[in-house]
């Protein structure tokens, strides 16, 4: 079973960062979905927002959000310690690296285990956001992969991970700070 994941991680590895490199534009999107600070900007614009149209929840929820970003990178450095996968660079030949190799493991990517904690604790929170969340949280894993810093199952680990961890304490909130189903319609 170990091999063929290897075989399936290989294959998808090979035909995605196979790409890399042949579009000066195509690797410039991946590269800037690849960066974390990115999300920085449109983060401050969501919380001020947030906290203008519904601040009884923000007040709240925002906290929560932060700290499951601190705790999710931090639980995504201990799996990498436990699991000790190396990378792609570091094992595999003629690989695409547009990125640096990395010092730790690869798997989870950290990049995919926070990115999908964030966005399954807001979609939990606001569904109508999915149809933006959903398709940057792709563009950022296949990012990973396309930059050469990471396997496919490196990204899926870490988005599985991180809906698990974000969506179930948004899920917490609404039941037990909120008392209800919804937090808005």
């Amino acid at each position: 079973m170990t091999q063929s994941i290897f075989e399936f991680d290989r294959e998808w590895f090979t035909a995605i960062n196979g790409l890399a490199g042949q579009s000066a534009l195509l690797d410039e999107v991946m590269f800037q979905f690849s960066q974390e600070g990115n999300l920085i900007v449109p983060g401050i614009f969501l919380a001020v927002y947030w906290s203008w149209q519904h601040w009884g929840e923000a007040r709240i929820a925002i906290p929560c959000l932060l700290l499951l970003l601190g705790l999710s990178d931090f639980l995504g450095g201990q799996l990498k310690n436990l699991i000790g996968r190396s990378r792609p660079c570091q094992v595999l030949d003629q690989v695409n690296q547009l990125v640096g190799c990395g010092g730790s493991f690869s798997m989870p990517s950290n990049h995919a285990f926070n990115s999908s904690t964030a966005m399954a604790f807001l979609m939990v929170l606001y569904p109508s956001l999915g149809w933006v969340l959903v398709p940057v949280l792709m563009l950022i894993g296949l990012s990973r992969v396309y930059l050469g810093a990471h396997y496919l199952t490196d990204v899926l680990v870490g988005v599985v991970v991180g809906i698990a961890l974000g969506g179930g304490v948004a899920v917490l909130l609404k039941k037990k700070i909120y008392g209800r189903e919804g937090v808005s319609k």
